[in-house]
């Protein structure tokens, strides 16, 4: 939705405190809007949303077509405007406008939508603008970006690469530009991005409240005086957002004659190359961002602290390797780049003070063009120290890895036997080595939100047959639209080539597709597990299932059980990175209280069914199926696991059973449980046992 007008001034850019990185990543996309946008990621409450909406502010206004809905310039409107041909007409100014996509909009409301009636029976393009259209030559706003359904994100990003929206339906096809600013803020904790949609914004940014009181002291300061006088507090730093919205506007004037020379060009390439990035679109967007900073610092040629920030802002969110990889730069390699491929010449390390940084409001902040350097002290317009603020995001990167990271490879591991139902409690276990996983489906038809697990009826897939809409037109089915219309034709008077349709006539297609599922783990922690090669390769197969369940955009929660009970250890949540950490760290030990496992497992499906009726479970036991905790552990584990079958829930037992003789415990719990029991061998995608890839166990087809 576009912002509505408000007479309350939103919070000043210039007030925000601290976050340096965000400012300039924000600033230098106002500069240039090709360097392709800005990913802020960070907890909640950081102010994400807050310096967003303040940057619309400082934009310069724009010159539109009068009575144009696409926004176009009047001196360059866009020759296959819906609107145009635009003709001589007056032009009017207006303020950059600020379009926010709330995270529940349909693809009709995104990118608009064609009138179907009107043109299958007047043959007119009737067009309703979308929120591309209206974010044209301003800002486009995605708060909780990873929350978008993943067509929408596709959508979105596709308009921001090319410049422009394309609508196709049934052979009637409408193109508009779309040229804006992307800002997509995230909270991590609830879910990823797709890496290659990670690549598709220009810079990222993680930002975290800072620990340092007296920064949060002023925080808390300022916007207590805000919202007691949004209008006196803007008009206090009025000054500084006047200067802040001229060096805009200056940096774009002089930002086409910055000159990007062969040696700028070879570190880019030489810093991409070092830190393994793949594609060139990592180069492109340092080659912009570098150009941007030296035009916002005043310059018109590129030198090496510029290369050195834009590596630091394109870079740490394309090195990523699998999902569980946290975002970051290693800056000793990044500068030992620099250094080896630096320029021997013209790159104007004679001036120890280059123009630029210092220049603007507020110092050694984001006006300046770069980080703070290692003695900036606090002043007025940024108070408190902002460097221990970023010393401690980039803190966590120094650390040496966990001791179970670094156990890998064969080393000798001293025998660790625990007889079932054995007491001490052992210290967590690193995991074996991720492995691609054979893909497990619930069984049936399902109706729910896209992902790509199970099959359901979708919004988006094949179709396979049709239906009268119910609500507003969907996909159309032009051949059975066509049917329904045509043998009222001469009722209906028709008299020239066109079809006369009525509402009635329309359907809309029925599309088959795949759909996330809640993916519910019940992990084995108890002593029968508790042999470290064990349970090393356990973790390795359940870290496996989740990565599968991030690339399938399935929720997932975890239940472990152990001792004496069993313990939520992660909430059904979109993060697959929060199941990681918990599986990590998970502790073994104690007696085997099966029928806990299950019977916690039966609540929270009880519980996720009543929020989410549509989203259907599967749930994964990883077990070797023993029960020893508590009264009769055998009998109450069945009734368990016979009342989870009594839901219809779709189970898979993984077996984690090890040794010469077996008991076969695994397959007994899967028929009870009415699923399929699989062994950890047969859990890999590319081993020779035979496994259907439906959970349907025994249980027949409703």
């Amino acid at each position: 939705m576009t912002t509505p007008h408000d007479t309350t001034p939103q919070y000043p850019f210039s007030a925000v405190v601290g976050m340096d990185d965000l400012r300039l990543a924000l600033l230098l996309n106002a500069v240039s809007p090709a360097v392709g946008g800005v990913l802020v990621r960070g907890e909640k409450g950081t102010a994400k949303s807050t310096a967003v909406r303040a940057l619309s502010a400082l934009m310069p206004a724009v010159d539109v077509v009068g009575g144009c809905r696409f926004a176009c310039a009047p001196d360059a409107p866009d020759p296959g405007c819906p609107d145009g041909p635009h003709g001589t007409g007056a032009a009017e100014e207006r303020p950059t406008r600020m379009v926010e996509l709330p995270v529940g909009a349909s693809e009709d409301r995104l990118v608009g939508a064609l009138d179907i009636e009107r043109a299958l029976s007047e043959g007119v393009k009737a067009f309703e603008p979308g929120l591309l259209a209206d974010a044209h030559r301003g800002i486009l706003y995605v708060d909780e970006v990873n929350l978008l359904h993943d067509h929408l994100v596709d959508l979105l990003l596709d308009a921001a690469a090319m410049g422009a929206s394309y609508v196709e339906r049934e052979g009637v096809s409408v193109r508009h530009a779309a040229r804006f600013l992307l800002v997509g803020t995230m909270n991590p904790e609830e879910g990823e991005l797709r890496p290659q949609l990670l690549d598709r914004f220009g810079l990222t940014v993680e930002v975290a409240a800072s620990r340092e009181p007296d920064l949060r002291v002023e925080v808390v300061r300022r916007r207590l005086a805000y919202d007691a006088d949004p209008a006196g507090f803007a008009a206090r730093w009025a000054a500084e957002e006047d200067e802040l919205r001229r060096r805009i506007t200056v940096a774009r004037e002089l930002l086409p004659g910055v000159t990007l020379g062969d040696a700028a060009l070879r570190q880019i390439a030489a810093t991409c190359a070092a830190f393994e990035v793949d594609g060139m679109r990592a180069d492109i967007v340092m080659a912009r961002t570098a150009t941007a900073l030296a035009a916002w610092a005043g310059r018109t040629e590129v030198l090496e602290e510029d290369v050195r920030q834009a590596a630091l802002l394109a870079l740490p969110h394309r090195r990523r390797r699998n999902p569980f990889d946290a975002p970051g730069l290693d800056e000793d390699k990044l500068d030992q780049t620099l250094e080896e491929f630096g320029a021997d010449e013209g790159t104007g390390d004679d001036d120890p003070e280059p123009d630029g940084p210092g220049d603007g409001p507020g110092g050694g902040g984001p006006e300046g063009g770069g980080r703070p350097p290692q003695d900036a002290g606090p002043d007025e317009s940024a108070p408190g120290p902002e460097l221990p603020h970023q010393q401690e995001r980039e803190a966590p990167q120094e650390q040496p890895a966990a001791p179970e990271q670094q156990e890998s490879g064969p080393t000798p591991e001293p025998a660790e036997q625990s007889a079932p139902g054995a007491g001490g409690e052992k210290a967590a276990v690193g995991a074996t080595e991720p492995f691609r996983t054979r893909r497990l489906d619930v069984p049936g038809l399902g109706e729910g939100a896209d992902g790509r697990r199970s099959r359901a009826r979708t919004a988006h897939g094949r179709t396979t047959g049709a239906r009268r809409p119910h609500g507003a037109l969907g996909k159309l089915h032009l051949a059975a639209t066509v049917q329904a219309a045509a043998p009222h034709q001469r009722v209906r008077g028709r008299r020239g080539p066109g079809l006369v349709v009525r509402r009635d006539d329309l359907r809309e297609a029925v599309r088959e597709g795949r759909e996330g599922n809640l993916v519910l783990f019940v992990v084995d922690a108890s002593g029968s597990m508790a042999a470290r090669k064990r349970m090393s390769a356990v973790k390795g197969a359940v870290l496996s299932l989740l990565l599968d369940a991030y690339q399938r955009r399935d929720k997932i929660g975890m239940i472990t059980f152990r001792g004496a009970g069993a313990e939520l250890a992660l909430p059904p949540t979109s993060s697959v990175e929060a199941g990681a950490a918990r599986l990590e760290q998970l502790p073994t030990g104690g007696r085997t209280p099966l029928s806990e496992g299950l019977l916690r497992a039966h609540e929270v499906l009880r519980v996720e069914r009543m929020r989410d009726a549509s989203r259907r479970p599967l749930l994964v036991v990883v077990t070797d199926g023993r029960a020893t905790g508590g009264p009769e552990p055998v009998l109450r584990s069945a009734r368990a696991a016979r009342l989870l079958a009594a839901q219809g829930t779709a189970s898979v037992v993984v077996d984690c059973e090890a040794g010469p003789v077996r008991l076969g415990l695994a397959g007994e719990l899967a028929r009870e449980l009415q699923g399929t029991a699989i062994t950890l061998d047969e859990l890999r995608a590319d081993s020779v046992s035979a496994l259907v890839r439906t959970v349907q166990g025994n249980r027949k087809a409703a």
